[in-house]
């Protein structure tokens, strides 16, 4: 029988990601912490800082101001 594979939410990813981030603890201390795979943390990193500056390029920001 095959196991099924966790899918994790966007918001459980950014949470553990921002942790990595804080520089508290390490990637593998944080891993096991919440029984993730070390690789999936650190690929969760490299997406979020490759990606982080897709939040300012909106037309507008979710309140409705036109961007600057």
């Amino acid at each position: 029988m095959s196991k099924k594979r966790k899918v994790y939410s966007a918001e459980f990813k950014a949470k553990l990601v921002l942790e990595v981030l804080e520089g508290i603890d390490t990637v593998n201390q944080i891993a096991s912490k919440y029984e993730v795979q070390p690789l999936n943390l650190r690929n969760w990193k490299k997406q979020f800082l490759e990606n982080m500056s897709l939040a300012f390029e909106r037309e507008t920001c979710p309140w409705g101001i036109k961007a600057q």
